[in-house]
């Protein structure tokens, strides 16, 4: 197969100033329910991109676990190297990509952890095995087989029984957005993109070329 040739011609929907909201976060909560009533595969997976102290990037899949007009929450190891990046460079960029709907929303800002509070209170949430997985590893760190990552869960498991509590290096990270850009795709690739920057009098809102 010719991987040049392949391609899709995006036709099902536009997006004009007229019926996008002048409020960006209103705007994505509006996309955000449309994902979920088409009931599509894990519309919460996000690529979160950071990159270190020197600006070398690296991105990563992760899944979205709260949105307000704050911003954006994710959880993970902050030994991980998303989070030692995030120490060292606090800014991170969002990629929502939902191809059957046909639409990308882009989000860029700065980063702060959230309050213990909320971190203790999403790691409560979670299923059992989650919670003894993320005790069980030192992520992004090398390890010398997975028989010795199984090996440590079920030592966790023994060790903090039914409730385990959040370990202190494991917690959520908000992006505050300070730009958005949603991509609504279109014929002969002249898709429509609005672009929404954040300032001092809030919200502007600009159309961008394809």
């Amino acid at each position: 197969m010719d991987i040049s040739q392949l391609r899709t011609d995006y036709k099902r929907e536009a997006l004009d100033e007229a019926h996008a909201d002048a409020d960006p976060m209103r705007q994505f909560a509006r996309w955000w329910d449309e994902a979920l009533a088409s009931k599509l595969p894990e519309p919460n997976a996000m690529t979160l991109a950071t990159a270190d102290a020197e600006g070398r990037p690296s991105a990563r899949v992760v899944l979205l676990k709260g949105f307000d007009h704050a911003g954006f929450v994710f959880y993970t190891n902050y030994d991980s190297r998303k989070g030692r990046e995030l120490a060292g460079n606090p800014r991170a960029a969002l990629l929502f990509f939902w191809p059957e709907l046909e639409r990308q929303v882009r989000v860029e800002g700065a980063v702060q952890r959230v309050s213990d509070a909320e971190s203790d209170a999403y790691f409560a949430s979670r299923p059992l095995a989650s919670r003894i997985g993320a005790l069980a590893s030192p992520q992004s760190q090398p390890i010398p087989g997975k028989a010795w990552l199984m090996a440590q869960a079920a030592e966790m498991g023994l060790r903090h029984g039914l409730n385990p509590k959040r370990p202190p290096y494991w917690g959520g990270y908000r992006v505050a957005p300070e730009s958005f850009e949603f991509w609504q795709g279109r014929p002969s690739r002249l898709h429509d993109r609005l672009l929404y920057t954040r300032s001092a009098e809030g919200w502007t809102r600009a159309r961008l070329s394809p």
